[in-house]
């Protein structure tokens, strides 16, 4: 039996780090993307903001032009933005640390060894020349985490916490990644296709740098074995139950946690509404502006299931 404060620990150590890794993921894409694109496309960086959800407290942090390395630094290192990465990992060990006694060690020294590189090397994930180590570091880190987690740690409450947590988490950021990203290119090929001139968005490039920035191109190629098709690479984002981190999946492992943890009763009906507005998004996914709402649905109903992990096992003790 876990007490509530240890309960808590555990859910949110494993959503920041998931965070963490996620963002690393986006920021590295997105600079590969900016390089593969011809020098002669309009590229902005204010795309990561709003995947990331941050958009908001930069414009009141930051005045002036916005460019590259204010935005980046502001993902990356600043400890003023709560979801960046070297915010995200303080918090991350700050959680874990409580909780040394339930984990395995191997897991301790991994997060204590991923805070201690990313408290003297941030400032190097900034610039363009280093980022890709620090983030590709950082992201190796997070694996050999997740592989410690998933090899050694006892199935019991306080794993499925962590998967829990883990999950939600995932979850979030690929419909981050969709609802902005996705709908925005949508949104760019039906004006490419009514004649806008302007509209050259050079589409294969830009929706293989969406599917990595979930680490998806791969497993999508696998799975269609033909070119990149947007409609296509929605749903697989979406709905494939086989990709580990697609929503469905995510939404699979969530109700597989919950329905291992005490008070299933109280926490399981809530995932009927996310399955429910899941599969009505699949309905929009070949229109940017249907489907950018559909993506809000989606993470109100991850909010809500937040919400009631928080009602079920923080207030009160597993």
């Amino acid at each position: 039996m876990l007490l509530s404060r240890v309960a808590d620990s555990l859910y949110w150590g494993a959503r920041y780090l998931e965070r963490a890794e996620d963002t690393a993921r986006i920021v590295r894409s997105y600079t590969e993307l900016v390089i593969d694109l011809p020098t002669s496309a309009l590229s902005t960086w204010e795309p990561l903001l709003a995947v990331a959800g941050s958009s908001v407290l930069f414009e009141q942090q930051h005045e002036g032009t916005i460019g590259e390395l204010p935005i980046v630094r502001y993902l990356v290192a600043d400890q003023h933005n709560p979801g960046s990465i070297s915010s995200s990992v303080e918090s991350a060990r700050e959680n874990l640390r409580t909780t040394r006694e339930i984990i395995p060690r191997e897991a301790w020294q991994t997060v204590n060894d991923l805070y201690l590189y990313v408290g003297s090397n941030a400032a190097g994930g900034v610039e363009r020349r280093s980022r890709a180590r620090f983030l590709g570091h950082l992201i190796g880190e997070c694996q050999q985490l997740d592989g410690v987690m998933t090899t050694v740690m006892n199935r019991d409450e306080a794993y499925e916490l962590w998967r829990l947590g883990q999950s939600l988490e995932r979850a979030d950021m690929t419909t981050r990644v969709v609802g902005v990203r996705a709908a925005a290119l949508l949104a760019a090929e039906r004006r490419k296709a009514e004649g806008d001139a302007i509209a050259d968005i050079h589409d294969d490039v830009q929706w293989m740098g969406l599917l990595r920035s979930v680490s998806a191109l791969q497993m999508y190629q696998r799975a269609t074995r033909g070119p990149i098709d947007g409609a296509a690479a929605v749903r697989f984002l979406l709905l494939d139950p086989t990709f580990p981190r697609s929503v469905a999946s995510c939404a699979t492992r969530i109700r597989e946690a919950l329905s291992r943890l005490p008070r299933s009763r109280r926490t399981l009906p809530v995932m009927d509404e996310l399955e429910r507005v899941l599969a009505a998004s699949a309905s929009g996914d070949d229109d940017g502006a249907s489907l950018d709402a559909a993506m809000e649905d989606v993470q109100a109903a991850l909010a809500a299931i937040n919400d009631v992990v928080h009602e079920a096992f923080v207030r009160s003790s597993v």
